[in-house]
Parts: structure tokens; sequence; C-alpha cells
């Protein structure tokens, strides 16, 4: 089946550990990482001699090699002391490791196999077949007791030996033979597997039975294309010959057959055709890892050459597979090797794949964490790299989340993305002191630190005053607007005053009339409590300032009021004045205990705007707070708000009347006239400038109306007669006040007045309303009168009680007696009050004595005798 191109992660022939990939056109991610095994295998081993075979176990690696060496190695490559094992002539064919890692076995061409105890020698064997050894495999238990010390040999024969018996004597039992030459054994558990020209076949051991026969679909030679074979588990064998692979699966059978076959049997799960020879075969997971080899050889000069091999990720299925990834690698001397001159051997458990060839040894691994992140970062995608580093810190090894965010930010500068990174850098540097002023010093290499400015600490952590300053002078030297938002905003315990105090001085000798930075200045000089110096910058800056920069700034009143320096300003408030007169206004008014009303007018007297400023921001709050001012204030309204004069007029009584008609008079100021004239009791020339100056039929008949005097109504309409305007007007409104009679026989016949009829209407309307009113107004008096007359008689008419408590208010004696000599006729007023007859004067009977004295009402009259 065809295959997607590959990525082509290479290892280079440098001899690095390391291995780069080139990025693919779709660029994925590699699965896989590759690293060169270098170290005693490259400087001893391969310098000098060949590989032949390979064994891994998850304490070392074994290396066999044409000279028929067996050497022993940690993963990194080192050589074990004392692990060097002349052990054959020539080549060694085929190594096996036992599961503890205890023994290993070995077989060559000369016929020889051995048995080495790492440990001990107590169980080490060597026999001599007389005969090429072609695969050999030591029984994963060889080393526990009880065990036989079986292993299994292959030539054209497939023997296994074992011993056993009363002497514990070595034996041999023919397990196959006849198919060819055996060229590979793989035992795992209970199965031993092994190839031949023919096929694959699996041995059970718990059986003593051969369980199937898998055999080879292709016609490519064996002895070139060799089958590779891996047991992924102990029922699971992977199988990889020429250009097939499967994955055979061994199988319990349900029922007992009545053929007498096998208890077990294999399936076979997946199969497929790759493009390329398999070299090797592994399992990852629930994918396969299959090292493969080109089929075309590619030009090299003259003549043909090997292309590089790769290593294959597949998920398998029946009859096809899908690729996951493909990675080519450059391992020294490709170009001259054959299909047979590579192996893969793997450790599961660890995931970990060896390539080998005769002169290079290359471990593939997956790739974790902190490979994910590199590739991340080097494809630029920092914020993915940060966010993965973040969420898996606990699972990084090389790297840390500091160092991902750092390149990030690198990169960010490098970029010129000031803005970002600058943002970036609360969430990356965190709290960490040394990293923040680091990161400072780059900004400011780069002269960005205006950028960076809003998002340094001020607190966990607190950084170094330096730092501060330098950002301070930066923007001293380049933004006067944003350096004094910087010293108004941040706290001064975060730099040193003074240093800053001194740089801002030096600037001001250069630039004398900065005023953003003389305001920078006073609040400097406010951080270091000298209010003084504070307040007479704040007004040297009052008098270079434009008006409209001036307006609106509450620096000085601020500094006055929070450090009360009403002392220092008792001789300087017309500075303040000019500064700004509403803010300067409130402050006086506020203060007035501390900067009386006279001291202050007292200074402003020569400077009638500021005065006014002052006096009616008083007069709003109380006007008899400056009522020895209210002389003044006529002239200032008059001058300054004309529109506010007349509702003072109003307010007020404490201004010379004769004074203050003379500004208005000057001023031509005509309602302030008018009321003026009234309150002085000239009416008819109150009047008279409203009909001849103001013109205003309406404000005329209110002021008659107001005042309520007959001659003030007979001038208005003979001053109307003729203005047919003033008719108009005066026809529409005096109905109720005057008797339109005394008005309408003096209109001159034939004068056309505009809206006469619609006045005569509302004449007859307002008349028609006051006889309504008048009637309406009887209507309720008479039934009210009724009422309470009703009312008096019933409340007359109830009876009074007299008991023996009360006595007469004249003789003191009880109203009430029992003896009939000393009885006396009683007399009972409405009033409640009661007196024996005797008592009361004879022209005294018809009222009650006590309430004629006190003039009460009706009820004084007698009511009963």
């Amino acid at each position: 089946m065809a295959t997607p191109a590959a990525n082509e992660p290479q290892v280079e022939n440098d001899g690095e550990e390391e291995t780069s990939s080139e990025e693919s056109e779709e660029d994925c991610e590699p699965k896989l990482k590759y690293e060169r095994i270098g170290n005693d295998l490259k400087n001893k081993l391969l310098s000098k001699d060949c590989v032949s075979c390979l064994a891994v176990h998850s304490k070392f690696l074994v290396v066999g090699t044409h000279w028929g060496m067996i050497h022993i190695f940690d993963h990194a490559g080192n050589a074990i002391r004392d692990k060097e094992i002349a052990a054959h002539t020539t080549t060694v064919n085929q190594l096996s490791i036992d599961d503890s890692g205890d023994f290993i076995a070995s077989c060559s061409d000369d016929g020889r196999v051995l048995i080495n105890g790492l440990y001990t020698a107590d169980n080490n064997q060597s026999i001599n077949f007389d005969r090429p050894v072609k695969a050999v495999a030591i029984d994963p238990k060889f080393s526990k007791h009880g065990s036989g010390k079986s292993f299994v040999t292959g030539d054209d024969k497939l023997i296994l030996n074992e011993k056993g018996g009363l002497f514990y004597r070595h034996k041999t039992t023919l397990l196959h033979q006849g198919e060819g030459l055996i060229r590979e054994i793989k035992w795992k558990g209970d199965f031993i597997a092994w190839t031949n020209d023919h096929g694959v076949k699996i041995f059970d051991m718990s059986s003593r039975t051969r369980i199937t026969f898998i055999s080879k679909d292709h016609s490519y030679r064996a002895d070139l294309y060799k089958c590779n074979m891996c047991w992924k588990d102990g029922q699971t064998l992977l199988l990889a010959w020429a250009d097939k692979v499967k994955v055979c699966i061994v199988k319990e059978r349900l029922e007992k057959d009545v053929r007498d076959l096998p208890q077990r049997y294999v399936e076979i799960t997946a199969m497929f055709t790759i493009d390329s020879f398999a070299c090797g075969i592994s399992p990852l997971g629930e994918s396969l890892v299959i090292l493969t080899f080109e089929k075309e050889a590619q030009e090299e000069g003259n003549r043909q050459v090997s292309k590089r091999p790769h290593l294959l990720i597949v998920e398998p299925h029946m009859e096809y597979f899908e690729e996951i990834s493909n990675d080519a690698l450059t391992v020294r001397g490709f170009q001259e090797y054959k299909p047979s001159d590579y192996h893969l051997e793997t450790i599961e458990d660890e995931n970990l794949f060896y390539i080998v060839s005769p002169k290079d040894i290359i471990v593939s691994k997956e790739r974790d964490i902190d490979d994910h992140i590199i590739w991340l970062l080097e494809r630029e995608e920092f914020e993915e790299a940060m966010l993965v580093a973040e969420k898996n810190e606990h699972l990084l090894r090389k790297l840390s989340h500091k160092e991902v965010a750092r390149q990030y930010l690198d990169y960010l500068l490098s970029e010129e993305n000031f803005e970002e990174a600058a943002m970036q850098c609360p969430r990356i540097l965190g709290k960490n002191k040394e990293l923040w002023e680091a990161e400072t010093l780059k900004f400011h290499k780069l002269r960005q630190l205006k950028v960076l400015a809003p998002y340094l600490p001020r607190s966990d952590p607190q950084l170094s005053p330096t730092i501060y300053e330098l950002v301070l002078n930066d923007f001293l030297n380049t933004d006067a607007e944003k350096f004094l938002s910087l010293v108004k905003e941040w706290p001064s315990n975060l730099y040193n005053v003074q240093t800053i105090i001194t740089a801002t001085l030096d600037r001001l000798d250069r630039e004398r009339n900065n005023t953003v930075l003389l305001r920078a200045l006073g609040e400097l000089y406010t951080l270091e409590r000298q209010y003084e110096k504070s307040l007479a910058i704040y007004l040297k800056y009052c008098s270079i300032a434009k008006t409209k920069e001036r307006l609106g700034n509450t620096d000085v009143f601020q500094l006055i009021h929070k450090y009360n320096l009403f002392t220092s300003i008792s001789d300087k408030i017309v500075q303040l004045m000019e500064f700004d007169d509403d803010q300067a206004a409130t402050l006086l008014i506020d203060n007035m205990d501390k900067l009386p009303i006279e001291q202050v007018v007292k200074q402003l007297e020569n400077h009638e705007k500021f005065l006014f400023a002052y006096l009616d921001r008083v007069c709003q709050k109380d006007q008899q707070l400056c009522q020895a001012y209210h002389g003044p204030l006529v002239k200032l309204y008059a001058e300054f708000a004309p529109k506010k004069l007349l509702p003072f007029l109003k307010s007020s009584i404490h201004y010379p009347l004769q004074r203050a008609m003379e500004e208005c008079e000057v001023r031509g100021l005509i309602p302030e006239q008018v009321y003026l004239l009234g309150r002085m009791g000239d009416l008819k020339k109150a009047l008279s400038l409203i009909t001849t100056r103001l013109k205003d039929v309406d404000q005329a008949i209110e002021f008659c109306k107001d005042k309520n005097d007959e001659e003030l109504w007979a001038d208005l309409i003979k001053f109307s007669i003729d203005k047919p305007t003033f008719i108009k007007g005066l026809l529409h409104n005096i109905g109720t006040h005057v008797d339109p009679i005394r008005l309408i026989p003096q209109i001159q016949n034939g004068m056309e007045i505009p809206g006469l009829r619609d006045s005569l209407v509302k004449i007859l309307q307002d008349y028609n309303l006051q006889m309504s009113l008048r009637e309406g107004c009887q209507r309720i008096l008479t039934a009210d009168s009724f009422n309470l007359l009703d009312r008096l008689v019933k409340t007359q008419k109830r009876a009074v009680s007299v008991d023996n408590s009360q006595v007469c208010p004249i003789c003191q004696e009880k109203i009430l007696v029992t003896d009939l000599k000393f009885a006396s006729n009683v007399v009972l007023f409405y009033c409640r009050h009661a007196f024996h007859e005797d008592c009361l004067p004879t022209h005294g009977l018809e009222r009650c004595t006590i309430c004629s004295t006190q003039r009460r009402g009706p009820g004084s009259k007698a009511m009963v005798k």
C-alpha cells in the first residue's frame, strides 16, 4: 500500500549524541527522537570491529562482533569493566539474555554455543556442535532454580538443550529438522518461535507440541531477506519478512477437538504489505515500529548505493496499515549496507528501540514533554509551549516553565513586539525579583522602558530602587507627562526621592519653563515632606503656566489642605486666586476659621474680579457671613455678573439704596432700578421706567398688581390710552383687579386695537367667573352658618351634671346642700360654672362672672336657674 511522504529525522555522521530532523511539508511533530550511542561503544569497539548482533536488557546492552567478541555496555555506551568475553573465533550470529539479566547465550559459525553467567560461573556451558550455529535462544527463566537450564539452538535442526535427571546431565531434544537452516529463534514464556526457509513455526513448551506453521508468502531469498520476529507479550508474535508484516496471536481452543489438535492455535489478526524491506519489528503500544530498507538504490557518482534506512510507525489492520510517522535515518556507511546488515532490538517496558548496523548503533525513544516543548519552541509556538510546560511542570527534566517563558520573552523582544512582551512579564516572571530586574535591564537596553513601566511590580516582589529610578529617569528625559504620572502613582519607598529631585532639577536647568516638570518637582518635594518648597514650586508654576493648563489642577490646593499650610499662604491669596479662582475661593471659604473674611478681602480689595469671585461664593454659602460687604458687592455684581444683581438686591437689605441706585443708573440696569425705586417708595417713577424704557405692559401690570395702588392703575391707564398694544394687555389682565369700565370709555373711537374681541370676551369670562365664585362662596357661607347654628342649639340643649363635689366660686360652699335651712337656688351657666343665686349680684344673673372677666363667648350666659 502506498504511504504518505516521510518526516526525516537524521542522525548526523559527526558523532554528536543528539539528532535532528528535517521538517516535512506537513510540518507534523515527530513521534520518536534519536540518539547515537557513543562513548566506549564508539571509541573502543566500532573503531576496530563491526557489530554483527545485539541483545538488549533493561540493565545493559550485549554486543556481538564479527571477530567473535562479546562486549557488555551500559545504555549510554560505557563499557562495563571485566565484561568483555572472547567467546568465539568468528562472527557471533545471535545473542540471547534471560529475563533476569544473569545469563547470556551466544552462537557462532565456529560451531560453539556458550552460556555465560555475568555474576556466577556455576551454570556456564560451552557446547561444540561441529557445524555453524545460526540461532540461539535461552530460557527466559534460565536463572531460576529448577528451570532445567534450557536453551534452544538452530542450524539445520532445532535442538532443545537442557539439564535434568538424577545427575543433572546435559541432554538434547530434537524439535525440528529438514526445512533448511534455522536463522532466528525467539523464546517468550511457554512459546518458542523460529524461522527457516519455508516459514515460521511456534513450539509450546508446556505441552511439548508444535502448534502452528506460518508459511513464507513471498519469493525473496531467506538468506538475503531474513524473517524478523518479536514477541510483543506472552501471546502475540510480530513478524516482518521481506515486505510482508503479520501480527499473530496464540489463543486457547474453546472445546476439545475430536481430531486431537493442540490445545492452542495461532490467529493472524493483521497482515499487510509495505513498500520496502523490513529489517526489524517491535511493538509501540497498539502500533508497530518497523525498520525498513528501500527497495530501489540511488545513484552516487558512477555507482548504485543504498538509500538511508527508515523507521516506520504504523497502525496495523488486515490488508492495510495507517502510517503514523516515517523517519529516514542517516546511519554511518548506510550506502554500502544490505537489508541483512540491519537489526532492530527493543526494551519494551521503556519503549527503547535500538537500530543496529555494522558501524553504528542508534537508540530511538518516544518523545517526552521536554521534546514536545522544544519542538513547539522551534516552531515559535510559544504560547502553546508555555501552557504545556505549566500543565506538566512536574514531568519536565531538561526544561523548566521559567526557561520556556524566558525564551518566549526573548523571542518577543527579538521580534520587537515590545508591548506583548511587557504584557507577558507578570505572568512569566511572577514574583521572582532577580528575573524582573534582569528583564528590566533588557528593556532598558532596547530603550523600551516606557512600555514595561505599567507592568512593573511595586510589591511582592519590590524591586531594587535602582530599577525604579532607571524607569523614572527614562521618562524624565523622554515623556514628562508620564514622568509626572509615575511620581504621583508610585509609592515613595520604591526609589530614592532625593536622587530623582536632583535629576529633575538638572532637567529644569535646561528647560526652565517646563510646567509639567515643575508640577513633578512639587510632588517630589511633597514626598520629601518639604512642603514649603513644594508650595513655592506650585506658585512658580502658576506664574508661568497658561490659564487653560492651570484650570482643574488641584495639586497646590490639595497640598495646602492636606498639610495645613494656611499660615504659609496667608499672604499669597492673590497668587492662589490667579492660579484658579474657583478652587481658591472654595479653599478659603472651607477654612474661614484659619483665613477670616476680613483678611481675605483686605488682600483682594485691589483685585475686583477675584474679590467678586470670593464674596459671591461666600454669599452662596451664607449671606449673613459677609453682610458688611453687601454694599461693595452691589458694584461687583453690576460689573461682573449683572444677571445675579437683581436676585441679590431682593435677598439683601444690607446695602445703601441710593448707592445701589447710582450703580444701576450708570450701567443702565432698568429692572434693578425699578426694584430699587419700589423699595425707595418712588412707585410712579418705577412704573414710568417700565412703560417708557422697558415698554413691557405685562411687567407694568404685574407691578401695579403687586403694589395694589389705585393711583398707579390710573397712571398706567392714562399712559396706555393711546397705545393699542398696552390697551390690549390691560384688557387681558386687569379684569380681576380694576373695573374695566374705568378703561373702556376712555378708548378713542376708531382706534384699531389688535385682538380687541378676544380681550372683551376675556373680560366677560372673568366677570362671569367672579360672579360664579361669589355665588358659590355665598352658598357655602350660608350652609356653614346653618350647620353651626344647629350644632350650637343641640349643644345647649344637653343636660349638665352637678354633683356634691362642686362648690360655688363666690362663697366656696358646696352647691348642693341637704339642710333646707341653708338651701338656695342654683344658677348654672352654659360654660358649666354653677353659683348660688344668693351669691350673685342682682345684675349678674345674665352672665357668668368668671367667663365675663375672661371675655369668653356665648357659653357664659345662664342656661338653668
